[in-house]
């Protein structure tokens, strides 16, 4: 009875496994996927995406690095450059990225690779490995004279593949285990960063007369 159990539980698992749209390779290591995984050795190379059959560029978000705009009329103060980068399938949690991806926005780059290198997550060597990738691409490819003039544009996260595992436990009892990947982009813009990218706290007076018009909107029930 428990060889039956276990040979169904085996051929349950590799059914589900084939169903997934993950490399040969990553299929062949999936026991040891969570503490060595595949999809890192191909983050942001030059392989094909259709042949690794995962998602490893954004066509979507690379574009805007395509974009032309029409020469500037004589007066027109020039248009500051942009430039997009992303990484894919980042073994970590979408939740737990957002938080290094927040923390970032409005800084410039020297102190955002500053943040994120004495920042205590493992996240952040995944973030500050993109921020290099993208002030190398702003001085190679789109004309940035120097590479400090930058500040963080946009910076957030999206929910990747999920691969789904077994773990036994006790008495012949399994329970699934989920393996989360996230994918990270950032927007560099050149210039200097502003000096509130979010609002800025109020201040007493301002408290005040907020409170003040709070007070005066009031409905009182039962009244004329």
């Amino acid at each position: 009875m428990a060889a039956s159990c276990c040979a169904a539980i085996i051929r349950a698992s590799r059914n589900s496994l084939g169903r997934l749209s993950i490399p040969c390779i990553v299929q062949r290591n999936i026991g040891a996927i969570h503490t060595n995984s595949a999809l890192l050795s191909i983050k942001n190379s030059e392989l094909d995406e259709f042949q690794l059959g995962v998602r490893v560029r954004s066509k979507e978000w690379d574009r805007y690095n395509e974009i032309v705009y029409p020469p500037l009329e004589e007066g027109q103060t020039p248009r500051p450059a942009e430039i997009t980068h992303a990484r894919f399938n980042v073994k970590y949690s979408p939740e737990k990225l957002w938080y290094i991806a927040c923390m970032i926005r409005g800084m410039s780059i020297d102190e955002a690779l500053k943040q994120v290198s004495f920042y205590k997550r493992q996240g952040s060597v995944h973030i500050k490995e993109v921020l290099l990738e993208a002030q190398e691409m702003a001085v190679r490819d789109h004309n940035v004279e120097f590479k400090s003039n930058l500040w963080i544009a946009d910076s957030f996260t999206e929910k990747g593949e999920v691969v789904k595992g077994l773990r036994k436990h006790r008495s012949m009892r399994y329970g699934i285990v989920h393996y989360r990947y996230s994918h990270y982009f950032v927007r560099l813009r050149e210039g200097k960063p502003p000096k509130h990218y979010y609002p800025p706290p109020l201040t007493g007076h301002e408290k005040m007369e907020e409170y003040i018009k709070d007070m005066r909107a009031r409905r009182i029930a039962l009244g004329l």
